[in-house]
């Protein structure tokens, strides 16, 4: 078997170090208007996404009561102003928030396993989150020592993807054939444990979490965005900071290590980054799936394999998306509103099924 650490300037240590050379559609300096230009798409879905609901409002409407926030002016119209600042801006924010985590999330998680096929929900991340909140909000923060959700969510999803991890291994080699099949055993076994407990909650208030459990952001209030955008910011920070190294670690344990990377202490970080946040996501939004699987696909189909041009790419983008699919659910059975997870299922298992079936041989 031949050697793969590679010296500097081969083709295993170049691909190791930027971007692997395939096909994509942006690259250079256009990089930087697509971001541009998503930028400026978020902030458009944003304004739509506001104006948008049982009671549709003018986007010149949202500018005023938005505006007057920002300049600290008094609002004009103090009706407009409750809808508008204190229900559908948070609720918008917090969508973008958990689009832009969970897409971070989902490049992590495949860097880490070098497997495209993963993401927080297809390796039962997102299941072993879900429990923990779900037993928090169920039935206090004594559940699991005293933690809060966001704590219990953290704990078993770094529990499940660690299970998932060990049970994918064969000999201290992780095999990639065994990772989707361990992460669908390990998500079933959450789900079933978290049908418990919702049989235990007083039925007045099932309803309400089995809505949550399908991801929703109907809500949300301005103090459910702190936390997530500071973990989300330091998260998606450090991996730009690594992103080197994760190009290098998609180029094998041996080609990273040659090139100086410690991998171990990458994985690792990696590990707990992604379940951050995922945890973090989940508990303010629930369990929203195939954000993490698709959309660091189309990144890397826009820009290419560099983590350092995906990660960026794909937090506009989710941001972008999971704004667009909340607009969705809010008006696809009006006066209705639909789980978002609906929608994200709906278009993640056509998707992840079309990867599968491109893969020679699976997922490897």
């Amino acid at each position: 078997m031949p050697d793969t650490r590679t010296a500097a300037g081969t083709p295993a240590a170049r691909q190791a170090g930027g971007a692997r050379r395939g096909p994509h559609m942006v690259s250079g300096r256009a990089t930087g208007v697509l971001i541009a230009g998503l930028a400026a798409a978020l902030v458009a879905v944003t304004i739509a996404a506001i104006s948008i609901g049982s009671v549709n409002l003018p986007a010149g409407a949202v500018w005023r009561v938005v505006g007057a926030h920002v300049t600290g002016a008094s609002s004009p119209d103090p009706l407009r102003d409750q809808v508008i600042w204190e229900i559908r801006t948070p609720r918008v924010l917090v969508a973008a928030l958990a689009g832009a985590g969970l897409s971070v999330a989902g490049v992590a998680l495949q860097a880490l396993v070098r497997n495209p096929l993963a993401d927080p929900y297809v390796l039962g991340v997102s299941a072993g989150a879900s429990l923990g909140a779900v037993l928090v909000i169920s039935f206090g923060a004594a559940a699991l020592g005293g933690i809060g959700v966001t704590g219990a969510a953290f704990t078993t999803a770094v529990l499940s993807v660690l299970a998932v991890y060990a049970l994918a291994q064969r000999g201290g080699r992780l095999l990639d054939s065994r990772l989707v099949l361990a992460g669908v055993a390990v998500g079933y076994l959450c789900s079933a444990a978290t049908s418990y407990v919702q049989l235990q909650v007083n039925p007045a208030e099932l309803q309400g979490l089995m809505f949550w459990l399908m991801g929703s952001v109907a809500g949300a209030a301005w103090s459910d965005l702190g936390l997530p955008a500071a973990v989300i910011a330091a998260c998606t920070a450090f991996l730009l900071l690594q992103g080197r190294n994760m190009n290098a670690l998609m180029a094998g344990d041996d080609a990273a290590a040659g090139l100086g990377t410690s991998v171990q202490a990458l994985r690792i970080s990696l590990l707990v980054i992604a379940s951050l946040l995922t945890a973090t996501c989940v508990s303010v939004v629930g369990g929203i799936g195939f954000v993490g699987l698709m959309v660091p696909h189309a990144a890397r189909f826009l820009v290419g394999a560099d983590h350092r041009r995906v990660l960026p790419v794909a937090s506009l983008a989710g941001a972008v998306f999971l704004v667009a699919v909340d607009i969705a659910a809010r008006t696809a059975d009006r006066p209705n509103e639909l789980p978002i997870g609906i929608f994200t299922t709906g278009l993640g298992v056509p998707f992840f099924l079309w990867l599968l079936r491109r893969r020679p041989g699976g997922a490897h």
